[in-house]
């Protein structure tokens, strides 16, 4: 009898032993996000459609049939006449950017957000133990991140991680690359910071398909600080509860749909084919299969649990695709649209503004549950 009680009393301590490790394991998966900045380029920046007309007259390979392709594609982009454009291509050095204006382009947008995030937060560089760029087409020695470390002075155990050639999807995948981190790194802070370089990547050839990059994607960034110190949770404006990432680059169309390449006479460009939407569409079935609940079947309702929906801005169609594939309405994608009309595709900066857009129209609410979707290069 004591021989069973003793072993009764093993099963019990072991039992109570695994809740408490998993117990203190989740505690240690938590992810809030203390602030974002998105970045809002200098007037002299702002790209209307007199400004647009003038970069693509000097480019003397363009023909009448180019001409109306571009007309036609913008005028039915969905983007506004208040987006902006790297300074190198304002000024009409577009085929010769330097090295110089491509930091440039990039110590404007994360300095400045970086310099707002600091100071709303009140959290000190000095603070951060982790930090992660994520910007696609440039990877200068030394890296970006190293910039951002040596202009703040941080402590040397900061653990930094430069992204690349993740287009429009490496925002989220840097704050999930954030969440996995913080179960080594205790009450921990990280930034990231999000953006592309676009002034060194302009194309200036007369394919339609790589063309279609100059009519989309415009300056913009964003900056998000995040914690998994719980004494700050009261503080926090999100906590990320979910993150699922879904690869599809053994799919030869997808993974061709958005290309970075050279055109038959050298000029440099990222190709964006009509395959993209339908592969954006493919990408997003099978991710959303993951989280779903077994058995839930095709006829799962999101909006079931899910009070809005942050749409990656990267181009009309993908919207519209997107919303398609999960049945929502013009409510549901008028931040996406409006982040599109008003910034551009800023690439994996993005969402931010999507974000952005539905605080400023008061559209949250404690306790509200958020999707965010983002796609990209890869796919």
């Amino acid at each position: 009898m004591e021989l069973f009680l003793a072993f009764c009393l093993l099963l019990l301590y072991s039992a109570i032993s695994k809740l408490c490790k998993l117990a203190y394991e989740k505690r240690d998966q938590r992810c809030y996000m203390l602030g974002y900045q998105c970045h809002k380029a200098a007037e002299d920046q702002k790209l209307d459609t007199g400004s647009c007309a003038k970069i693509i007259v000097r480019n003397q390979r363009l023909g009448i049939e180019e001409y109306r392709f571009l007309l036609k594609t913008m005028v039915s982009s969905g983007i506004g006449e208040h987006t902006y454009c790297p300074r190198n291509v304002m000024e009409g050095r577009e085929e010769f950017a330097t090295h110089q204006d491509a930091l440039s382009e990039m110590d404007d947008i994360i300095f400045d957000t970086l310099d707002e995030l600091f100071a709303k937060t009140g959290v000190s560089p000095s603070e951060i133990g982790i930090i992660v760029a994520s910007v696609s087409l440039l990877s200068p020695a030394p890296s970006l991140t190293a910039r951002v470390i040596n202009r703040y002075k941080m402590r040397n155990d900061v653990k930094a991680f430069n992204l690349s050639g993740m287009g429009c999807s490496a925002s989220v995948i840097a704050v999930d690359l954030v969440k996995q981190l913080f179960k080594t790194c205790k009450n921990s802070f990280a930034i990231v910071v999000s953006t592309e370089s676009i002034g060194p990547n302009w194309y200036s050839g007369k394919e339609k398909s790589m063309m279609l990059s100059n009519i989309l994607f415009r300056t913009g960034g964003c900056s998000m600080l995040l914690t998994n110190n719980g004494a700050w949770k009261e503080k926090a404006l999100l906590e990320l509860t979910c993150s699922v990432r879904t690869h599809i680059g053994s799919d030869d169309e997808a993974y061709r749909s958005c290309f970075q390449l050279e055109d038959d006479i050298g000029n440099k460009g990222f190709r964006l084919t009509r395959d993209l939407p339908r592969a954006g569409a493919k990408a997003l079935a099978k991710n959303l299969r993951r989280p779903a609940p077994k058995g839930s079947g095709p006829g799962l309702n999101l909006k079931s649990g899910i009070d809005h929906f942050c749409v990656h801005p990267g181009g009309r169609a993908i919207i519209d695709e997107v919303g398609k594939s999960l049945a929502l309405n013009d409510h549901d994608l008028e931040p996406a649209r409006m982040a599109l009309h008003r910034f551009g595709n800023t690439s994996s900066g993005g969402l931010w503004y999507v974000l952005g857009y539905m605080e400023a129209k008061k559209l949250l609410k404690k306790g509200d549950t958020i999707l965010m979707i983002s796609l990209g290069a890869g796919f």
